[in-house]
């Protein structure tokens, strides 16, 4: 897509934002010098006011950290008791305008019992942890039915209508499954679903697309803009991303550190941003990906070559405990990988990408079916023993997706990145030495050593992760969508460290990602996968440049809106 096109695409959703704004200008919420602070004083949220009106979506967009989603659920009153919050918060009613009970006092709850879900509802950021795991699809959208007073011999067919609405494939099917049995674009519908089923008048989307490919983001966000419109409600769009917001929100908030930081129409912000912080969201630049198109040496070492690479997983037992059905979530996946360089795997939810990650590190369960061959460094890792693995894993080192989830709470940084020397028997004045590199290495104070996780922002925990990894020297690292969670500027930053190590280490890297932009930045290579098939390989710049299959056209055009 040109530059000239995505301007005039751009101008048109202003203007069709504008048209809709213009249709409906009841006033719904009105936030005026909301002030959030801790016991110890420190101000968390500092003066935020705002207007939201029928019709209308405001993005409030700021860096992790930033106070824009405790600003929202303190409208909810979903606050912890030790925060103390003050300021005005009114909605509209029948009569006119009602103002909310915001601060923690013990009427607070029952006075916005009414308000939660029926008034406001809201789509949380992480849908695996929001949902029940326990319960089926039927029985968590039935509860939503239940307390806006639907009768039992309807909640069928109205959960059938919901997952229509939110286009869910198959909804009865859809219905009978748990949570871990649909895709990360799923689970998202369902929460929009539940929180529709209520009828609300606002509805709050905290980072409704931080999992999500790049396609499956602007599929939900597009969704929620037609939903806003079907139901006549307003919509506050919670995000990290400055430019993914851009054409799906009439107003935009931008937050720095509890403080509004820009404030104003959508189009005007983009077009003229007052602040340099605002500018720099805008630009969000990743820098290059290193070129070793010169390097003869360097691309003659092969680290890693994948073979023919299935795996299988069971879906259905026999009567006597066998596996009648299985499903092959690889498919005949072929790569190569030279020291000190990259590739990146990127492809929509539920295409392998992480299955071929824990393939390669030998992390998958007992009872996924892998064939094929993986040779790192001049070795078929299936052909070693459970011992010799043990000893070879130090070269094959993983950095997951979310670093607070893969780090023990309960340890401090010291004792997480050291853990693996301690499994080799090093001694302790050697780990200690050796974890002050480390941390040296991804840019931590030593001080940090004495620290715990929550302690620790979400981009310094993703560093404890990747200090933990590099402390085994592996000369394989295979990182799992590690800047997901982490908002645009810290992206920014982590990315510029991992290209900074791979020059300094000639560490090989896997990179499995859904944000195109961070793949370009950092891989000389670059998989295209669909439904378990290697459907584009090739040199990074080539394969953006000219993609050859039609997803992977659509793919990185998405990437671009």
């Amino acid at each position: 897509m040109t530059t000239e096109n995505m301007t005039t695409a751009t101008e048109q959703n202003s203007l069709l934002n504008d048209n809709h704004s213009n249709l409906s200008n009841k006033l719904m919420l009105t936030v005026d010098k909301l002030n959030i602070a801790t016991t110890s004083g420190t101000v968390l949220v500092d003066k935020l006011t705002y207007e939201l009106r029928q019709g209308q979506t405001l993005a409030i967009v700021g860096e992790s950290g930033s106070g824009k989603s405790i600003a929202s659920l303190a409208l909810l009153g979903l606050l912890p008791d030790s925060l103390t919050v003050t300021g005005k918060v009114q909605l509209a009613d029948t009569v006119g305008m009602t103002t909310l009970p915001i601060a923690n006092d013990r009427t607070r709850n029952a006075a916005l019992r009414d308000v939660r879900g029926q008034r406001i509802g809201m789509v949380f950021q992480e849908p695996m942890t929001a949902l029940n795991p326990l319960h089926t699809v039927a029985k968590q959208i039935a509860e939503s039915l239940r307390l806006i007073g639907v009768s039992k011999n309807q909640w069928h067919e109205k959960s059938i209508a919901l997952l229509n609405d939110v286009n869910i494939t198959d909804p009865t099917d859809k219905l009978n499954r748990y949570p871990h049995e649909l895709s990360g674009g799923q689970r998202q519908r369902v929460m929009i679903a539940m929180a529709l089923a209520q009828q609300p008048d606002i509805l709050i989307a905290d980072e409704p697309t931080t999992a999500l490919d790049v396609t499956l983001q602007h599929e939900i966000l597009a969704l929620l803009d037609n939903l806003k419109r079907q139901h006549d409600m307003a919509m506050i769009l919670i995000s990290h991303d400055l430019n993914l917001v851009r054409r799906y929100s009439d107003e935009v908030i931008v937050m720095r550190q509890g403080q509004t930081i820009e404030q104003g129409r959508t189009a005007a912000v983009f077009s003229q941003p007052k602040a340099e912080y605002t500018r720099s969201l805008i630009k969000q630049d990743f820098g290059q990906a290193l070129n070793f198109s010169n390097d003869d040496k360097i691309q003659q070492s092969t680290v890693l070559q994948v073979s023919n690479l299935h795996v299988q997983f069971p879906i259905e037992k026999s009567l006597f405990g066998g596996t009648k059905r299985w499903f092959e979530a690889v498919k005949d996946v072929d790569m190569s990988l030279q020291k000190g360089q990259a590739l990146g795997i990127v492809g929509e939810s539920g295409s392998g990408k992480t299955t071929i990650a824990l393939a390669l590190s030998q992390l998958l369960s007992n009872q996924a079916r892998v064939s094929g061959q993986v040779v790192v460094n001049n070795q078929d890792i299936a052909a070693l023993s459970k011992r010799d693995l043990r000893t070879f894993r130090s070269q094959i080192q993983m950095v997951f997706q979310d670093p607070f989830a893969s780090i023990n709470p309960r340890m401090t940084v010291m004792e997480i990145v050291e853990e693996g020397l301690l499994v080799q028997g090093v001694v302790k004045v050697a780990r200690q030495q050796a974890v002050m590199n480390s941390l040296a290495t991804v840019h931590l104070p030593l001080e940090f050593a004495q620290r715990y996780p929550h302690e620790l922002s979400g981009g310094q925990r993703q560093r404890v992760a990747l200090a933990r990894a590099l402390i085994m020297q592996p000369s394989l690292l295979i990182l799992d969508e590690p800047t997901s969670a982490l908002d645009s500027t810290t992206q920014v930053t982590v990315v510029n460290l991992l290209r900074e190590i791979q020059e300094k280490l000639q560490i090989s890297y896997v990179f499995i990602s859904h944000d195109l932009k961070v793949v370009r930045a950092l891989c000389q290579q670059i998989i295209v996968l669909k439904e378990g098939k290697c459907i584009e390989f090739g040199r990074t710049e080539d394969v953006f440049n000219n993609p050859q299959h039609p997803y992977a056209k659509q793919l990185f055009q998405a990437s671009v809106i």
